[in-house]
């Protein structure tokens, strides 16, 4: 409760050791790195969960992670908060042009997509599912005009939170801006009350799409084809560049040859031991 100023008095810090103690945690859990200037912004996103749990401290608020029912209550809690979750819908446009108009086309006309075969896209770190609905839906509309196309996505990420945003695939109204028109009449449901402006994207898209936690270090994909297309995108600028090349190198485990990988703009394979060549700005394709 804050006092008669409006000054809030729960001013807990957290000490330094612990700061770099939970930074190490993170990155051998999630491989997220966070330097000495992420402090700030741990304390403060760590400090809701003080106040959301009830502790004082945040020497209460380490105990209480690292007992037993705080590896299994407060871990997944924690993860949400320290991870980013920044997306949009056609977030980087030029990738969905160019994925519509050169890399789907490319496996179409090359064999590597046999006709009537199913194309498999995985958008790894999708956050709360902008991503794969946009690439349904730009798979949707090529499917519209090639009636032997097929198409499924496969979302996951980290984050229980933001996974079970996608799945339910509600969003504020003004989230579509970045949509085409033609897009926004076909691909969502606007909320019948009004107040709450609110839309959702149609059944037929969602069932396109199927969502699943992963974290890139401990699990693995039950999977038994291989990708297509791969959506990693302003993913691997959070973790160091070993952990950088271990995803990377996981994820065209997962790839057929030839198969593409779409990185987000501010990243680069550059110095990274990974079978990927260029194929246009931040697209690349998985050595034969």
């Amino acid at each position: 409760m804050a006092d008669r100023q409006g000054k809030d008095p729960f001013e807990a810090r957290m000490p330094e050791w612990m700061f770099r103690e939970l930074s190490k945690f993170i990155h051998s859990r999630i491989g997220v790195k966070l330097p000495p200037s992420k402090k700030l912004m741990l304390e403060g996103r760590l400090r809701k969960r003080l106040r959301h749990l009830g502790l004082k401290s945040f020497e209460e608020y380490h105990e209480f992670l690292f007992s037993p029912r705080g590896m299994k209550e407060e871990l997944p809690a924690m993860v949400d908060v320290v991870t980013t979750h920044k997306t949009d819908f056609f977030r980087e446009p030029s990738h969905f042009d160019y994925l519509a108009r050169e890399a789907v086309p490319e496996l179409l006309s090359t064999g590597m997509l046999a006709r009537g075969e199913r194309l498999l896209v995985w958008s790894a770190g999708c956050s709360t599912g902008q991503e794969p609905y946009t690439i349904a839906m730009v798979l949707h509309e090529l499917s519209n005009n090639e009636k032997a196309f097929r198409y499924a996505v496969l979302a996951t990420d980290v984050s229980r939170k933001v996974i079970e945003t996608g799945k339910k695939a509600i969003y504020p109204e003004e989230t579509i801006d970045p949509v085409p028109d033609s897009f926004r009449k076909k691909y969502f449901l606007r909320s019948k009350d009004k107040t709450k402006r609110l839309v959702r994207v149609v059944p037929e898209l969602r069932a396109k799409v199927s969502f699943h936690t992963m974290n890139f270090l401990e699990d693995s994909l039950n999977t038994r084809r291989p990708f297509h297309i791969v959506f990693c995108r302003n993913v691997i600028i959070y973790f160091d560049r070993p952990t950088q090349e271990m995803i990377l190198n996981k994820l065209c485990n997962y790839l057929i040859p030839k198969g593409y990988v779409f990185m987000g703009h501010s990243e680069t394979i550059h110095g990274l031991d990974v079978p990927l060549a260029p194929a246009a700005p931040t697209v690349y394709r998985k050595a034969a």
